[in-house]
């Protein structure tokens, strides 16, 4: 193994590393020869680098396939107002390097798949994952499992944060839990709304974050005790914090007793989203943000209803008729059945879920609006906020 050195300019920049006892000179040799894979460069994502570089983690990889925008900058304090409609990527890589020149960046600028994971994930010795859906999730903690590495896991959602270690190996020997021994199963697709769609204050991503950072370096450097078989529970708004113990599930189907799967596999058909979609696409009548606009210039007849929230509603709105989706089914005498009804949301998600649950109930008359009022603002009125 190549020895590892550290420049004058690399001591005296890690001094106050090199002065705590648990880390040290060789605790921080331990960190440049590192290499950590971050998947996600969103609000975990942010500090997770900025941390990692700021410490001296010798390569990290980033992964992402989005671009800036204007609504990321709330929380994702890696960017810029000149890194909007930038791949995030290369704007973080910019950054970073700018914080830290000793650090080695490889970007995949893709997104992280069952075709692509596991050729990426064996060059890394440690994978933080700062993603916000579940078949990411799954697909992080499945590759990390099948190649031996351990997934620093962390989610955030409006006041609540969660951090965890899997896959990792102890001094004994001994391999904790992984994230399929906490949530054997995702939940229904629609359940969880997303933080799009929920909302996160803006430094709970930072507080998080910064946890998991610290969890990477404490399983690089051997130094503290990890969150393996732990979940740290944070809630930033009571500022209270629980820590519950992760027990490992017999029926695994990565780690258990009788192990059913050896590869990874489609993670958008096991969480349900793909049968979702099909569903979806099959049974709800959509409309597009052109086609309501000449309807409505044509002052042609028809209801729209905005099943967003009321704090939504007050920042942007379409002046359609406000029940949101929560309300819905307690308001369906406001929904008309002799006309049209078009049915929008931010993005189109829960306006699809709404016209499944009124299409249950016997509506016929239920279009979606495309795209939501994102669309509408994109190609109508582009100087409105986009949330």
């Amino acid at each position: 193994m190549e020895e590892i050195i550290l420049s004058k300019e690399e001591l005296s920049r890690y001094s106050r590393h090199i002065i705590i006892p648990e880390v040290g000179l060789e605790g921080q040799k331990k960190l440049k020869a590192a290499k950590v894979l971050v998947v996600g460069t969103g609000g975990l994502g942010s500090p997770l680098l900025l941390y990692l570089t700021a410490a001296g983690i010798g390569t990290i990889g980033i992964v992402d396939f989005d671009v800036v925008d204007e609504s990321n900058l709330q929380r994702q304090v890696l960017f810029t107002v000149e890194d909007i409609g930038v791949p995030k990527v290369m704007a973080a890589k910019k950054r970073l390097q700018a914080l830290n020149p000793h650090v080695k960046f490889e970007v995949y600028n893709e997104m992280l798949d069952s075709t692509n994971a596991l050729q990426i994930f064996k060059n890394y010795d440690v994978v933080a994952d700062g993603t916000d859906n579940f078949p990411t999730r799954y697909l992080v903690n499945d590759a990390c499992y099948l190649t031996g590495i351990p997934n620093v896991y962390a989610s955030i959602f409006r006041f609540d944060g969660q951090v965890s270690v899997f896959n990792y190996r102890d001094n004994s020997g001994e391999l904790g839990p992984n994230y399929r021994d906490l949530y054997p199963e995702p939940p229904p697709p629609g359940l969880v709304p997303s933080c799009a769609e929920g909302g996160v204050i803006g430094v709970l991503p930072g507080i998080i974050g910064s946890l998991q950072a610290n969890e990477v370096i404490k399983i690089i450097t051997g130094m503290g005790d990890t969150l393996s078989g732990r979940l740290f529970a944070f809630d930033a708004l009571g500022f209270t914090t629980r820590i519950f113990k992760v027990f490992k599930d017999k029926t695994n189907p990565l780690s258990g007793e009788n192990p059913t799967q050896k590869t990874l596999i489609d993670y958008q058909q096991f969480c349900g989203i793909t049968a979702e979609k099909d569903k979806q696409a099959n049974e709800i009548k959509e409309i597009t943000v052109e086609a309501f606009m000449r309807m409505k210039n044509e002052h042609e007849t028809f209801q729209l209803i905005d099943v967003r929230e009321q704090f939504e509603y007050d920042l942007v709105n379409m002046e359609g008729e406000l029940i949101p989706l929560g309300t819905l089914l307690n308001n369906v005498n406001k929904i008309a059945q002799d006309k049209m009804v078009v049915v929008h949301c931010k993005s189109g998600a829960r306006s699809a879920r709404a016209i499944q649950s009124l299409q249950a109930l016997g509506f016929k008359n239920l279009y979606n609006l495309k795209g939501g009022i994102l669309a509408y603002i994109k190609e109508f009125e582009p100087e409105l906020p986009l949330y």
